[in-house]
This record gives structure tokens, sequence and C-alpha cells, in this order.
């Protein structure tokens, strides 16, 4: 059974790009497979948690793979779990806290499909340990326009292609991944502030080896003596037995759009303040629950809505190790020059560990992620200037975020990129990949 809709108003997390698409929803995995004969081009697609057009075929057909989402089996004594991909992170983890498993990676959103995160092979708190969601998938099925469905196992080309391929590659129709063992569903938490960027770069060094998850607030809206001050966080799990998952209710909700005049610099910079000294005032070590550690804008529905009514561009690079700090300094003096910083900017580093997606975004360094209200040409000014510093630094922008980066830019940060093309679906495209993949 199938859905079919036809809307003019479709769009990603970020609500800048627009365009009419028809929508097709399978219910079941066999119906897939004749979807693919539709005329014209198609797009498997999950939440469209992605901010940019990598979720955005205009005018064409989009595959909703969100009504796919059975669960198929579970091994207790492995952690391997079986599910169609459209089985989201949030039913994931309903399932396997109570049961003492938990996601080896997680992105900052629960709200996200299994296909999806295998599709952008999305990252954590952890990297440094544990690398991309990529690392625990054990294989997938896929269905492509040109052949029979298959089952992928790691190691292979296709495999590779896929992992981190947007989509492109066919239709994930189930994937197999491997959880880990947790003791409670809470978390040691530990929270530093610093006062500069070489700060943060001593913190991430000193607190690798011994916490399993690290990520930091920084100021990227005020400079002076404030410029690059943040608040380090750094966290091992509680082993006390309470394996208790995140509840079902919805919280507080963005009930319409932000006007734009509120959305300055001022009150970004007095956002960023209030925010440093509150997070300065709490306690500094404390457990939490792993939902508002993990996903704390989850607790906010619709939270994309206090950008305003023409969306946002959410910014996030890689730096390698050896020009990441003063790369990152000149990133953040950039921005709070600009007045158009963010309220929550994250800054975190990646380690070794790759998955072998031949577009996954980390590699071992920082990585800075905000985001930034759409004012058009004065926002996408501020970004190019953005750009020519990453590229300096030899680093690239995230595809799962990006809705405007040039073709040379990503070519340059994605040598492999042509392993994807040669293996793309010939009938699936996205708004992205017609953007960048031209030579």
């Amino acid at each position: 059974m199938t859905d079919l809709d036809f809307r003019l108003d479709y769009t990603s997390w970020g609500r800048v790009v627009r365009a009419p698409h028809h929508v097709l929803k399978p219910r079941f995995v066999d119906t897939v497979p004749r979807l693919t004969d539709s005329e014209g081009s198609f797009l498997p697609v999950g939440m469209r948690r992605s901010y940019g057009d990598s979720v955005i075929n205009s005018c064409n057909h989009l595959i909703d793979m969100t009504g796919v989402d059975r669960f198929h089996s579970f091994d207790e004594e492995t952690g391997i779990l079986h599910c169609d991909a459209g089985v989201t992170l949030d039913a994931v983890l309903r399932f396997s806290v109570p049961r003492g498993w938990f996601l080896a990676t997680t992105p900052g959103t629960r709200f996200v499909t299994l296909g999806g995160a295998l599709a952008n092979d999305v990252h954590g708190k952890n990297h440094h340990r544990a690398g991309t969601f990529g690392c625990s998938v054990r294989s997938f099925g896929l269905i492509r326009s040109d052949g029979p469905p298959q089952r992928v196992e790691r190691g292979g080309p296709l495999f590779e292609a896929t992992l981190g391929g947007l989509g492109l590659t066919g239709i994930i129709t189930d994937v197999e991944i491997e959880l880990v063992r947790v003791e409670s569903a809470y978390l040691n938490i530990e929270r530093i502030a610093y006062g500069n960027i070489r700060e943060f770069f001593a913190l991430a060094h000193e607190s690798g080896d011994r916490f399993e998850h690290t990520v930091s607030w920084i100021d990227c809206a005020n400079g002076g003596d404030a410029l690059g001050r943040g608040i380090f966080q750094r966290a091992n799990w509680c082993r006390d037995g309470r394996l208790i998952p995140h509840g079902t209710k919805s919280g507080a909700v963005m009930p319409f759009d932000m006007p734009v005049r509120l959305l300055n610099g001022t009150t970004v910079r007095l956002f960023n303040t209030f925010y440093n000294a509150l997070q300065k005032r709490g306690p500094r070590v404390q457990e939490t629950h792993y939902a508002p550690f993990f996903y704390p804008l989850d607790s906010i529905r619709d939270w994309n809505r206090m950008y305003g009514g023409a969306g946002l561009y959410q910014y996030q690079c890689v730096i390698p190790s050896i020009n990441a700090e003063d790369a990152i300094e000149a990133l953040i003096r950039r921005i709070a020059r600009s007045g158009a910083g963010s309220f929550l900017a994250v800054l975190k580093t990646f380690g070794e560990r790759q998955s072998g997606g031949c577009l996954s975004f980390p590699f071992e360094g920082a990585t800075l992620a905000l985001d930034f209200a759409n004012r058009k040409a004065e926002t996408l000014s501020l970004m190019a200037q953005l750009d020519q510093i990453v590229e300096d630094a030899g680093g690239r922008l995230y595809p799962a975020k990006d809705g405007r980066m040039s073709a040379g830019m990503f070519q340059q940060g994605y040598p492999d990129w042509m392993r994807l093309r040669e293996l793309k679906d010939p009938t699936i495209t996205s708004d992205f990949w017609q953007r960048v993949s031209y030579c």
C-alpha cells in the first residue's frame, strides 16, 4: 500500500528551499520496487532533518520511507538490531534502553530514521571513541532502479558509497546495526568554563582518553575579551541500573515564526552573555538523563521557527587538527564581527576512526556548527567569507547541513565524490547533487 500526495510547499528543516513534489509514502517494503518505475527522477527521504537541499528534488518525486517502520529482530546477547529503514532513533531508544542497550553513535536529534542516519553517516559527541553511525552498521537492504533488491554487506564499494551517500545509491529498506551496552540511562556530566580557543583544545585533549562524550557550547557573538569563551562538557555513563527511556510526551512548541527584527546582533550577544553566566552558575558536576544531554532541542517542537519565516542556514565545517586552533579562532572572530552569531553554537573534536563512507563528513580535527537566520545576500556573503577560511585551512563542509556550497568547494573537500557518482542510482537525484556534481 502506498499513499500519494502532491505538495506545493515541501521543504527541509532549514526551510530556506521550498519546492513542489510528488510524495509517495510506501507502508511495506514489498511495495517499494515498483515506485522506482515512476516517470522522472526520485529521491528517498526520512524525517527530513537535513537543513539544506539534500532532501529536495524539485518538481519531481520523493519516496517518504517513514511508513516502513517495523522491527525485525534483536539479539539480547550481542545487541544486534535489525529494523526497517523508516524506524526512528526515537523508537530504537524506547525499545533498547530498558533492555540495557544504546545507540553506538547518536546525532543531536532522535527524530532521524535509521536510513537517514546511514545515508548521512551521522556523528555524535563520542566520535573520538566510536566514530560515526556507519561504524555500527553491519548490513542493509537496497533497492535500485537498475536491478533486483540486494543485501549490502560491510566492506564492498556499494556499502561505502551508500554510507554518507545522501540516499543517492538506492532506497535503503532495512538496516542491521550493533548497539552498545549501558548500565544506566543517566550520565555523569562535568561542565567547565573556558576563556578562549586555546583552553578549549587543552580541555579536549585532556578529556579524550577519560570521557566517552565531549562537546562544548561556544560564544560566537561576543568579541574582545569574550572571544572564544565557552562551556565544555564531558560525560561518562552512570552504572546505577536506572534504565528509564525518555518520555513520549511532546514538550514546548514554537507556535509561530519569530519576527526577524528580534534576531539581531544585540539580542544574540545578550543571549550568549546570559547563557554563559547561567551555565557557569550551575553545578559543575551533575547526573543527567540522556535525553537533555544528547537531544536538548528535541524538547522544543518546531524550534526551527525561532529563526523566522525565511528559514535558517546551518553552517558546519571540520578543520584538520594541524590548522584547527588558528582557523576556528579566525571563524569566530569573523562571525562575531558580523553580528550574525548563533544562539547555540557547538564546537567539538573528531577522532581518527573512519567509517569508510566516501562522503562521510568527519576526519580528525575540530568541527564548528552554528545557525544563521536567512537574510539572503547578507548571510550568503558571510558564509562565503567563512568558506574561504575553511578552504585555506584544508577543511570541508557537512553536506547534510548545507544548502549553498559551491561545486568547487564540495569536490575539493570530498576527493572521493567520483566513487559515489559511479555507483549512484541512475534515476535518483537531489537539488544538492545537481548543484555540486557538475565538472
